[in-house]
Formats: structure tokens, C-alpha cells, sequence
């Protein structure tokens, strides 16, 4: 496992923000983010819970995530809501991304995140997901270590 990353792999607190697209709206809507994540389990598991707070929109979404099954390039990606249940997903590390997919075609869901390390230890990211009713949601942001004095 790759360590030079901190996001996911490592205990503590991430803020971030961006805009969240979705093709039944003409104008992106801006939204922060939260990630919080817990020590590795004695199993060798990491869980992680996102908190995205969409503006103009009243409820928060939380996606809780357990990350398993590491190699030097490689993990699996569990993620729950209330949305979608339980979903199992691939990812992959290299030295600057961080990266994950799920392809669930009985669902008819799919999509990709993907995390890009900066020189300042900031991420760039981009996710996309789609349903079968051609839904689709295109996310675009950047993440960062909360400091202590930031509310969390």
C-alpha cells in the first residue's frame, strides 16, 4: 500500500467544496464536504464516513465507506447510504491518485471517483455517477486536512 497518501489511509479530518452537476438542472450547485476517518481495524479494514452538504438543498447526504483488501495497488470499496443500500466496489492507488469504481449492473449504477495529490497535500477531485433512468451526477472539488481550530 501506498503511503504517501494521508486521505483514506490514514486517521482524521478532511474539508472540502466543489460543484455538483446534475443533468436535470441548467447550473451547478456549490457544496461542502467532510470526511472523517477512523484508525485501521486489527482486520485491516478503514472506515470513513461523507458528510456532503449541497447548497440550496435542506438534507445532508452521509455515505459511509469501509476500505479492504489493500495490495501496493489496489483495495475494495464498500459504500452505504440510504439511497443505494450497500454497493461493492474496485480501486487503485499510485503515488499521486487515489481512485475507486462500481459497476453494478443488476442496479443499473455505476460510477468512479478519483482523488489527485497536489504538491501543497490538497486533493483535486472528480467523481461521476449514473442510473439507468439516465440520472447523472458530475462532481468537481478539492479536499484538505481540517485544522484544529476548524469546525468539524
Amino acid at each position: 500500500m501506498i503511503v504517501k497518501h494521508q486521505f483514506v489511509l490514514q486517521p482524521g479530518k478532511w474539508l472540502g467544496e466543489g460543484e455538483i452537476s446534475l443533468n436535470m438542472l441548467e447550473e451547478p450547485l456549490p457544496f461542502s464536504t467532510r470526511w472523517t476517518t477512523l484508525p485501521m481495524q486489527e482486520d485491516g479494514t478503514i472506515a470513513s464516513v461523507q458528510e456532503i452538504e449541497i447548497h440550496q438543498v435542506a438534507e445532508k447526504m452521509v455515505n459511509e465507506f469501509v476500505f479492504s483488501e489493500f495490495t501496493d495497488k489496489s483495495f475494495v470499496v464498500s459504500l452505504e447510504n440510504q439511497e443505494l443500500g450497500q454497493v461493492v466496489g474496485k480501486g487503485i492507488i499510485t503515488e499521486e491518485k487515489f481512485a475507486w469504481e462500481f459497476r453494478l449492473s443488476h442496479l443499473g449504477f455505476e460510477g468512479f471517483e478519483f482523488y489527485e495529490l497536489g504538491n501543497d497535500q490538497t486533493y483535486q477531485f472528480h467523481a461521476e455517477y449514473g442510473t439507468p433512468d439516465d440520472f447523472r451526477t458530475v462532481i468537481h472539488g478539492k479536499i484538505w486536512v481540517a485544522k484544529e481550530k476548524e469546525p468539524s
